[in-house]
């Protein structure tokens, strides 16, 4: 019995979609539930699963080629017996790995392994009883390996080596993920089409890092093992300062000014793919165990590529922390159609004077980027400092004060 395998359903925010990569290929066996395809969106990588056991009779999109919601990308005969590894026409990548290592090399990893001349049979695998995936052969490319040979027979792989000669200036172009375009052009439209300016405050960290050193071991222990971190913090400090300057959490639509009754934070996290924004919703009614929590799900899923459209839409403000990866200060830009987004730093040892006396406190600097088309620099200024006051006394946050 024949079935249509199709793009998933994208939502309207989402136009199309990339045919990133075919996990099987025409004639292999697939059980129900496997990986056939990756599709990319302008946000996420979607799964397309087998419906049931089988092979794929036909693929009509190939790698690269461009789909629409529910479009018919291949043609997959259900129940039907296959191979245990593409036909060897099937991919040209086929004939660079052993015949003892064929079954275990996926699609995506051979042509991979073509692409760079390599041995398969030096390349561990991590895959499903010892299969080489497509990570496992960037993994072995990155560890500085020497590509195999080529055969005699056949020319030399047109790819760069990974290992260059000394004095060799070699160059590789790689084609832009649609995920990096998408970011290149929003973070472009933001400049061009906002006014946007940024602010800075610092904020003396002590308070929070004494209150998280006396209770992280308890909290732990009472939250199931979620660590209390520094975002949580920043997270309801920026909450309530949202509710106290509506404007700040509100978004330009044309020539509208939507006021958001709700807070719905985003919070930036790096992905080998690109920065994505999951978004927090409803955060004046989550604890900080719920947002650290969730926080750390979004990391996972994050660099599992697991994150799905839903997780991402929306959001009234984000938070981006550069401290993480050693930055001291920085310019955020804005998350349209969001009107501002607040940058955490590095926490650094700074003299500083306290009561006429000179401490060494722990210290980060703040910047609010903001449109300055919605929100005046006098509400911008009063709300980063709203979020200082409170992150330095934080039994504020408890007693909404």
């Amino acid at each position: 019995m024949s079935i249509e395998i199709k793009a998933p359903t994208f939502p309207e925010s989402v136009a199309d979609g990339t045919v990133a990569t075919w996990h099987k290929q025409p004639g292999e066996a697939c059980s129900a539930d496997e990986l056939i395809v990756d599709i990319e969106t302008d946000k996420v990588v979607l799964e397309v699963v087998a419906p049931q056991d089988g092979v794929i009779k036909e693929i009509l999109k190939g790698e690269g080629d461009t789909v629409l919601s529910d479009e018919v990308i291949a043609v997959f005969e259900a129940g039907a017996a296959g191979s245990a590894a593409p036909a060897a026409d099937a991919s040209p990548a086929a004939d660079s790995a052993p015949a003892g290592d064929a079954d275990k090399v996926g699609p995506a990893a051979r042509k991979l392994i073509d692409e760079h001349g390599l041995d398969a049979s030096k390349i561990p695998g991590t895959g499903k009883n010892g299969g080489i995936t497509k990570e496992d052969v960037q993994n072995f490319m990155n560890s500085g390996a020497q590509p195999a040979a080529p055969a005699s027979s056949a020319p030399a792989a047109p790819a760069v080596s990974v290992n260059v000669a000394a004095g060799e200036r070699v160059e590789k172009r790689v084609p832009m993920t649609r995920l990096r375009a998408t970011i290149a052009k929003r973070l472009v439209d933001a400049q061009q089409n906002a006014a946007m300016l940024t602010t800075y405050n610092e904020v003396n960290m002590k308070p929070i890092m004494e209150l998280r050193k006396q209770y992280k071991d308890l909290f732990e222990k009472t939250h199931n093992g979620t660590r209390l971190g520094f975002m949580s913090f920043f997270v309801k400090a920026a909450t309530e300062a949202l509710k106290r300057f509506p404007a700040v959490n509100a978004s330009i639509d044309g020539n509208d000014m939507v006021y958001h009754g709700y807070q719905d934070i985003g919070v930036a996290v790096s992905t080998d793919r690109g920065l994505m924004v999951p978004v927090l919703r409803d955060t004046d009614s989550m604890s900080l165990a719920d947002v650290e929590s969730t926080i750390r799900d979004f990391g996972l899923r994050g660099r599992d590529g697991k994150l799905g459209l839903n997780d991402m839409q929306g959001g009234t403000f984000t938070i981006t922390n550069g401290g993480v990866f050693g930055s001291l200060m920085s310019t955020p830009i804005l998350n349209p159609p969001q009107t501002a987004i607040l940058g955490m730093h590095k926490i650094q040892d700074r003299p500083m004077a306290v009561n006429g006396q000179v401490e060494i406190l722990p210290m980060m600097y703040l910047a609010l980027s903001y449109d300055h088309r919605m929100i005046d620099g006098k509400e911008a200024v009063q709300f980063l400092v709203t979020i200082k006051d409170l992150l330095e006394d934080p039994a504020r946050m408890l007693l909404d004060v």
